[in-house]
């Protein structure tokens, strides 16, 4: 659960709400599967969850830094800091391993 810090105090939401919220925010579509609820690999779960964070300069850059899979993946299940946990209801086992191993082996942002 990511916090939400407002005038009344802090909200707690799911991942699926922060990415909504900021999808809307930033004036695009929600992150989700394709129609047939399958993700399309680690390049198009990171366009449509990722980048809003990582390559907008809110979270660090993950991009270019050869993280180990195994880090990409226990920090989406677990959450860090600021991040929200994604579960496994939100993206699957594969899909994130595709998107760990994507993150891994991307080269660094331009720029």
């Amino acid at each position: 659960m990511a916090a939400l810090t407002s005038l009344t105090g802090t909200m707690q939401i799911g991942a699926t709400s922060v990415v909504t919220v900021l999808s809307i925010a930033m004036g695009s579509s929600p992150a989700f599967p394709a129609g047939d609820g399958v993700w399309r690999g680690g390049a198009d779960i990171y366009s449509k969850i990722c980048t809003y964070c990582h390559d907008a300069g809110v979270g660090p850059v993950i991009k270019g830094r050869q993280l180990p899979p195994a880090t990409v993946t226990q920090v989406v299940r677990q959450g860090l800091i600021e991040m929200p946990a994604f579960p496994e209801s939100f993206i699957d086992d594969k899909s994130l391993q595709d998107l760990a191993k994507y993150i891994s082996q991307s080269a660094a942002p331009r720029k």
